[in-house]
């Protein structure tokens, strides 16, 4: 097949770190980033073991040792009780490929060092957005081996009886086309596109220059705009399409009565609804379209009307929910009054409270109004927390730091999400230098919730932003041990982006990596990682340890699930870490 020089060299490069000519000899207890690292910044490998002393750093290729030391001192895992010892080679700074030796223990698999050494890693993972699109064919000029016929046209989706308005009866149909799939099922949800939505945008906002030659091969590259924000304008336009244009309430998911089977997109024919309209769904749009106001104002010639389209639909559901400030989601209850019951992903919610923070800052924002951010509760006193698709007021919490708007919130405002944000990432630093894999991922079993590897990008992004504030480079350095965590430097041994690493996942919960006869999976797709609640059952599990409760099974949607909101902030950590270091 023919392939854009710079897509032919990615595939290449995936190739590379997923088949490894050193894997097959690799010590398991040797954990570290299977990718790679940075010259000028920390190196560190983590040995499952308390016998060894020594360590060696040598050329994959040549086998000559470029440096000798001693292993740092034991660690215990709080987890499983597990001794670690650390070999820190950052003394290592030329570019090539290496490896770890522990003398009587073995090698680890070779990895670069390299000034651009998360570059593939980042623009990997962002494609991965691209193979979740719905509503379109994926062809081998962008999709590689992965191409695959469109699936769920969804131009028409039927309204539940739930979601019944004046104008749309039960089972009248709507077009509700485009979007990406949530995460191993084909179903669409509101809610968690909001906190993937904001992530995305808040990332290219962030760091616009650098998203001008960020090229990951999509139909749309090379068009004037850039890739992120390209592939964020394919799942933008199918959130407008649900909203109401009546009333501009939202609702809450477009999904099927029942998922799919395993099998591909196209193959998929069963009816696809959307449900009842709710508060949360509703603000999370709000939010998510006003903060797309800004950034697309900026490619109006690209976009004709996408932004001034964005900003009415901001401005409608934020009337939506004053008027209706409180709808909740509760799937059963529905069930008991309306059919066909829907048993899909619920993405229910208890408080709003957070949305109305998220949807407010991002109001202010957009328009400089204060009177917005006095509709909602701040929550000014209470300790930082990390954003998740059921509390994102964090997500606000950025919007309000970041520093190139004309509007600034009050001085106390600002000096109290300040303080939060930092007394949040000192807390991760706080005995980072006694973590069996050095990484302040990990640090109480709470970390290793259902997608866990999102709680490590979130920290790193929680990091970075703590980095932007103060300039100590110690942040950075902790961001950049959540990466290693999420390639390889972790209590399982896996390098949880598929496509990458020596131990990689081969078998995550995802309908086209199962049933597309192909027998690698999807590239660029988080694996959600450790859950010890194991609530799937799936057999596999080695223990019930917290750090290790993962199984590489695509029956585990438990741990082994992909999920768009656990990629978004992977893009954001592996991007801003590439355009910090070198």
């Amino acid at each position: 097949m023919k392939l854009f020089p710079r897509f032919a060299v990615l595939l290449a490069i995936i190739c590379l770190h997923a088949f490894p000519s050193t894997a097959q000899q690799s010590s398991e207890a040797i954990r570290l980033n299977q990718v790679g690292f940075y010259p000028n910044a920390a190196k560190t490998a983590v040995i499952v073991t308390d016998a060894a002393e020594a360590f060696e750093v040598k050329d994959a290729k040549s086998g000559k040792a470029v440096l000798k030391g001693k292993l740092g001192p034991a660690r215990i895992s709080q987890h499983s009780g597990k001794h670690t010892r650390l070999a820190d080679f950052t003394a290592v700074r030329k570019p090539g490929s290496y490896i770890v030796e522990i003398p009587g223990l073995g090698k680890s698999a070779a990895f670069r060092i390299s000034s651009r050494v998360h570059r593939e890693v980042a623009e990997a993972s962002l494609k991965g957005f691209y193979y979740q699109r719905a509503s379109i064919e994926l062809p081998e000029k962008y999709a590689g081996r992965w191409a695959r016929p469109a699936g769920h046209p969804d131009e028409k989706v039927l309204i539940h009886a739930s979601a019944v308005s004046e104008g749309r009866p039960e089972n009248s149909v709507i077009s509700s086309t485009r979007g990406w799939y949530d995460a191993g099922d084909y179903n669409k949800y509101i809610v968690n596109s909001g906190i993937t939505m904001g992530t995305l945008l808040s990332l290219y906002e962030d760091y616009p220059l650098y998203f001008e030659d960020f090229n990951i091969n999509i139909p749309e590259s090379n068009n004037g705009v850039p890739d992120l924000l390209d592939e964020i304008a394919w799942n933008l336009r199918w959130m407008l399409t649900m909203q109401d244009p009546a009333d501009g309430g939202v609702y809450h998911k477009l999904t099927n009565p029942r998922f799919d089977g395993m099998v591909m997109p196209d193959a998929a024919k069963n009816p696809r609804y959307v449900v009842q309209k709710g508060t949360a769904a509703t603000l999370d749009l709000v939010a998510v379209m006003a903060q797309a106001t800004r950034v697309f104002k900026n490619f109006d010639n690209k976009f004709p009307g996408l932004a001034d389209s964005c900003r009415t639909a901001a401005v409608k559901g934020w009337q939506w929910a004053e008027k209706h400030p409180s709808v909740m989601y509760n799937q059963d209850e529905m069930n008991k009054q309306f059919d066909p019951d829907v048993v899909t992903g619920a993405y229910g919610d208890r408080s709003v409270k957070d949305e109305w923070i998220w949807a407010a800052a991002e109001m202010f924002a957009l328009t400089g109004k204060s009177s917005y951010l006095e509709k909602a509760e701040l929550d000014l006193g209470q300790p930082f927390v990390l954003p998740t698709w059921s509390q994102v007021k964090a997500l606000g919490y950025y919007t309000l730091l970041r520093p190139h708007y004309d509007v600034v919130a009050e001085p106390k405002v600002m000096d109290a999400i300040k303080q939060n944000l930092i007394a949040y990432a000192d807390g991760l630093l706080t005995d980072l230098e006694k973590q069996p894999y050095n990484t302040v991922m990990g640090k109480t079993a709470q970390d290793y919730a259902w997608g866990s590897s999102s709680v490590a990008a979130n920290q790193g992004v929680a990091l970075l932003y703590a980095y932007r504030l103060t300039k100590d480079q110690k942040y950075v350095q902790a961001a950049l041990g959540n990466l290693d965590y999420l390639l390889g430097r972790n209590a399982t041994g896996y390098c949880f982006l598929t496509g990458f690493g020596a131990k990689r996942v081969m078998h995550p919960h995802h309908r086209p990596s199962i049933a597309d006869g192909i027998v690698d999976p999807v590239p660029g797709l988080l694996s959600g990682g450790p859950n010890p609640g194991q609530q799937d059952k799936c057999a596999g599990y080695p223990n019930k340890f917290a750090d290790e409760s993962f199984v590489d099974h695509d029956c585990s949607y438990a741990s082994n699930e992909i999920a768009i909101n656990w990629n978004a902030p992977f893009v954001y950590l592996a991007a801003v870490l590439e355009a910090t270091l070198k």
